[in-house]
């Protein structure tokens, strides 16, 4: 039996939550794409350097509601960081053929981008 596309995505986000890029990349189509407010990433190998680049900085992962429409799901969850306070995002992904070929992230990214510059020992 096929895994629904809520399935697919409930174990990506459990995968980046306990840090698991592999089981990670796993759920990603070769062609996956990410637009989100911090950059783009264009396939599979892409898309899990940025979330292991962003797995640096969170500390949790804590999904409120994922609802599925056929082939498309939306997530909305609250990304704990080492940097912020948790703030809310919300994802949509599309899964064909049990894999994740598209994502698409919003969030207002100004805390966590003030706070790394704060770190950034350049100034």
């Amino acid at each position: 039996m096929a895994d629904t596309a809520v399935q697919v995505a409930a174990a990506y986000f459990e995968a980046w939550r306990t840090k698991d890029f592999d089981a990670l990349r796993s759920l990603l189509a070769d062609e996956v794409t990410f637009e989100g407010p911090l950059g783009r990433a264009e396939g599979a190998d892409d898309c899990r350097k940025g979330l292991e680049g962003l797995g640096r900085l969170t500390e949790d992962l804590v999904v409120q509601r994922m609802c599925g429409d056929g082939t498309d799901v939306l997530t909305w969850f609250d990304l704990h960081t080492t940097v912020t306070g948790p703030f809310p995002v919300t994802n949509w992904s599309r899964v064909e053929d049990g894999r994740i070929t598209r994502i698409r992230a919003a969030f207002d990214p100004r805390a966590l981008l003030a706070a790394l510059e704060a770190q950034d020992p350049r100034g």
